[in-house]
């Protein structure tokens, strides 16, 4: 068959199973484009689908139907409903598995016969479809279903939508794709094409992000940033690079660097800013603007972010912005960098009404996490790291909790196999969200556990008092009791995450902060749907869930806990 174009989804299944609903529901979370098979035939023949059947015949109707999906079938990036009997002809599954992911739409006879009789009763039924017409429409959708089953078994993925909201059926939709890509680029060897990982590049456990942009590797080691020239070339990288870091971080790493591009053969330049939060502003990525102007940066030239979340964000929103976007490296060099910020294509500036309100999601191209350069972070910087690092077991994976609590000790003194691997896993378990999720549109909300009374609390400070992983360690104690007083997280489990956070060394509380400021950033956070905040609540150990809305007296209550 040769290799697939996985840039295309099509939705197959019997009438009613849901496929133009979910098919428009999929392309505005992807931002893709939606068609109908049916529309591209009625169009095509200039007549309505009955009209066809009565006057022309069913082979007619086929051929059309055949020839619509030929006809977008060497498109991109498009979400396809298909007629029920499209797969039928072989040509026709042929057809779709060669161009794109496609997904089966299961119901029930039951379900589908009830969906066609409350469209008929709205009046929405406005397609009489031709197969069902007849006594006992029931029995004949059974029948029918039953002969055509075996041809269902093209798909890739199967979604059953019995029990399942217009919403979610989407999300299981996007999930198979990403997951049916995954499964292919493992077992195909990869080519040092640009925005692909390299096979050269992989170790059996190197974390990797798959999503609609493109596919990057992260890696995770010692003395990775004397090789970053080398890794870039394993990449398909080449050309002139602007790297991009702080007054704290370049004068330690950037020769190291910049030696290691040279050596691999790249041309670059440096701008550094101050460091700090208030580096992260409209102001600074302006003069990284005139500073790429100056030197007439070319859109295939790339941006490399050498240092913490700081630089990570700013040089991330400006390679995003600037030509419309140019290719991004992360090299971070903090705790929270590299299991958190580098990883998911976030970048963003601060407004001083909030964090990180002006931004964009833009993958980079290659993750290279030296966990060596932890050695140089101050004590409070290291510690504040933890903060995501414990975030991602509370949220996903309760062994890997269970890990960081047995290994406490090793990990406050950087002890290389545990460090390595905690940062690893951590990686690990955000590519993987991020993945299933790109732009935040389900899952990935999951990882804003903390988040938004900690973006509260570094706000109402005016990012002076705390770091970022402090606010989020006290934020997800924040949260924890709201989700303890709204009966769903056992007090056991509150106080299970409290111990480990100050075993690590992080704050629980932060006295001295104005409530009411507090509440007014919230209002502002990027997570607020509809004027309402959707928050991520802890159930277990391991398993969040996103999208609460809880009372204003249970969240001011709890903040009133933690800032007294």
């Amino acid at each position: 068959m040769g290799e697939r174009n996985l840039s295309n989804i099509f939705l197959i299944g019997f009438s009613y199973s849901g496929k133009s609903q979910t098919g428009r529901a999929v392309a505005e979370r992807l931002g893709w484009d939606f068609t109908d098979t049916d529309d591209e035939i009625v169009a095509q023949a200039k007549k309505p689908i009955p009209e066809i059947f009565a006057e022309d015949g069913e082979e007619h109707f086929r051929e059309l139907e055949h020839q619509a999906l030929a006809n977008v079938c060497p498109r991109k990036e498009m979400v396809i409903a298909t007629g029920g009997g499209i797969i039928l002809a072989a040509e026709n599954r042929e057809m779709m598995k060669r161009s794109g992911v496609v997904v089966c739409l299961e119901a029930e006879p039951e379900t589908i016969y009830s969906r066609l009789v409350i469209d008929d009763k709205k009046g929405e039924n406005k397609v009489v479809r031709p197969l069902l017409l007849g006594p006992d429409p029931e029995r004949r959708i059974a029948r029918l279903k039953e002969f055509r089953q075996p041809y269902y078994a093209v798909a890739d993925w199967t979604v059953h939508t019995d029990c399942l909201t217009l919403e979610e059926v989407a999300g299981e939709v996007i999930r198979g794709w990403n997951y049916i890509r995954r499964q292919e680029s493992r077992v195909k060897s990869r080519s040092a094409r640009r925005g692909t990982p390299d096979s050269r590049l992989q170790t059996p456990d190197s974390p990797v992000v798959t999503t609609v942009t493109g596919s990057y590797s992260i890696l995770v080691g010692w003395d990775l940033i004397s090789k970053t020239g080398g890794n870039m070339r394993k990449a398909g990288l080449a050309g002139t690079v602007y790297v991009m870091s702080d007054s704290c971080v370049f004068p330690l790493y950037g020769r190291k660097v910049t030696e290691s591009l040279r050596d691999a053969g790249f041309r670059f330049d440096s701008f550094v800013v101050p460091r700090g939060e208030k580096s992260k502003s409209i102001e600074a990525a302006s003069q990284a603007y005139n500073f790429l102007v100056e030197r007439r940066a070319e859109r295939g030239e790339i941006i490399l972010a050498l240092g913490g979340g700081m630089v990570g964000d700013l040089a991330g929103f400006v390679a995003a912005t600037y030509l419309r976007g140019m290719p991004l490296i992360q090299v971070p060099t903090s705790l929270v960098a590299m299991v958190d910020s580098s990883i998911g294509g976030k970048v963003a500036i601060n407004h001083p009404e909030g964090k990180n309100l002006i931004g964009a999601f833009y993958q980079p191209r290659l993750v290279l996490a030296d966990v060596e350069t932890l050695t140089t972070l101050t004590e409070r910087e290291l510690i504040s790291g933890w903060a995501e690092v414990v975030k991602h077991g509370l949220i996903c994976d309760a062994d890997y909790f269970q890990f960081l609590e047995q290994n406490v000790g090793k990990l406050k003194r950087l002890e290389r196999g545990a460090t390595t691997e905690a940062i690893r896993r951590s990686a690990a378990i955000k590519a993987a969200v991020v993945s299933e999720d790109e732009k935040e549109t389900g899952l990935r909300t999951i990882l804003n556990y903390g988040h938004t009374i900690a973006h509260g609390l570094e706000a109402a400070t005016g990012y002076k008092r705390l770091l970022h992983g402090e606010a989020v360690s006290v934020g997800m104690m924040g949260e924890a009791r709201i989700a303890e007083k709204l009966a769903l997280l056992e007090s056991e489990v509150v106080e299970r995450q409290r111990s480990i956070l100050l075993r690590f060394g992080l704050p629980v509380t932060c006295p001295g902060i104005d409530t009411n400021a507090v509440l007014k950033a919230i209002e502002l956070d990027k997570k607020v749907q509809g004027k309402a905040v959707r928050w991520v609540m802890l159930r277990h150990i391991g398993e969040a869930v996103g999208g609460h809305d809880v009372p204003p007296d249970v969240v001011r209550s709890a903040i009133e806990e933690i800032v007294a």
